[in-house]
C-alpha cells in the first residue's frame, strides 16, 4: 500500500486542494449572490428557471465544499448577505440588467467553472475531492448546454464571424 491510498477522508488535503477549493467556495458565495441579483432582474420566466437552476447548483456545491472544509479544519469564507427580492418593474431601465446580459454572463460563468473545476481535479491527490469536482464539472456542463439552447432559442447568442470557406491561399 503506497502513500496516500488508505481512506481518503482520512488523508489530509494538501495546501493546493484547500487553496483551491476555498478559493472555489469564496468565488461560488459570490455567485450566489449574483444569481439572486440576474433573477430579481429577469424578465423572461424561461431565464428566470435557470436563474434558479445555477443558484440551486451553486448552494448545493457550497454546502459540499463547506461540509470538507469543516470536516479539515479549514475556516470557511464570509458568507454576503441574501439578496433581497424585488419588484422587476421598480428597477429602472437603465440600471437593470436586460435578459441578453444574464444571459451572457451565465454562459460566461459556466465557462469558468469548467475550467475552476478541471483545474482542481487536475491536482487533487484526494480522490474523493477529485471526485466530487467531477461532478460538479457534469453538472455546470449541462447548464451550460440549457444556457447555449436558450441563448439560440431567444436569439440572443452573439456569435463570432462564421468561417464558411478560405479562400485559396496565394503560393509565394
Amino acid at each position: 500500500m503506497g502513500i496516500l491510498s488508505g481512506d481518503q477522508q482520512k488523508e489530509p488535503m494538501h495546501y493546493g486542494e484547500v487553496f483551491s477549493t476555498w478559493g472555489y467556495l469564496t468565488t461560488s458565495k459570490g455567485k450566489v449572490s449574483a444569481y439572486q441579483t440576474f433573477y430579481n432582474h429577469a424578465g423572461d420566466k424561461d431565464l428566470r428557471r435557470l436563474i434558479e437552476n445555477f443558484l440551486q447548483q451553486a448552494q448545493k456545491e457550497n454546502t459540499e465544499i463547506e461540509t470538507l472544509l469543516k470536516a479539515n479544519g479549514v475556516m470557511l469564507p464570509p458568507t454576503p448577505p441574501e439578496r433581497p427580492n424585488a419588484d422587476l418593474d421598480s428597477i429602472p431601465a437603465g440600471a437593470r440588467f436586460n435578459d441578453m446580459e444574464i444571459a451572457a454572463a451565465l454562459s460566461a460563468d459556466s465557462a469558468a467553472g469548467l475550467i475552476a473545476c478541471s483545474q482542481i481535479i487536475g491536482q487533487c491527490t484526494r480522490e474523493d475531492i477529485a471526485t466530487m469536482f467531477a461532478q460538479f464539472h457534469i453538472q455546470k456542463l449541462q447548464l451550460g448546454s440549457a444556457t447555449l439552447r436558450l441563448n439560440k432559442e431567444k436569439g440572443w447568442l452573439i456569435v463570432p464571424p462564421l468561417h464558411t470557406g478560405q479562400k485559396e491561399l496565394a503560393h509565394v
